[in-house]
């Protein structure tokens, strides 16, 4: 059973900038596909940005450009840097994981994902 933690979540006004951690339990490149995802206030999941095991991303529309999604496969932890925050990131953040043969298919709502943390919650004042 793979566990995840994720950290890093906090209030910040907009503009500002937010890194959060997710810690694996297991080896990160033996992870097929890793994301995140986030669940605005009253909306659905929604996917936010998938990284597979050679580092191949992908973005959301609505935040590409200001978030990076990584991975540091020492550590086991794979990180979505934040940047020009906005009102409309308000969400609690989640990380999820899933292995082989799942490769990573784009930026999806997370259904086919597996193994979840728990999430954090961001919070962004105009």
């Amino acid at each position: 059973q793979v566990q995840l933690v994720e950290s890093g979540g906090g209030s910040v006004q907009a503009g500002g900038s937010l890194r959060l951690s997710c810690v694996v339990s297991v080896h990160t490149y033996s992870m097929y596909c890793m994301g995140w995802f986030r669940q605005p206030p009253g909306k659905k999941r929604e996917g936010v940005a998938t990284i597979d095991r050679d580092g191949s991303t992908s973005y959301a529309y609505s935040v590409t450009g200001r978030f990076t999604i990584s991975q540091d496969n020492a550590k086991n932890t794979l990180y979505l840097k934040m940047n020009s925050l906005k009102a409309d990131d308000n969400a609690i953040y989640s990380c999820a994981a899933r292995g082989w043969p799942y490769v990573c298919r784009g930026v999806t709502d997370g259904a086919d994902f597996a193994s979840w943390g728990q999430g954090t919650q961001v919070t962004v004042s105009s």
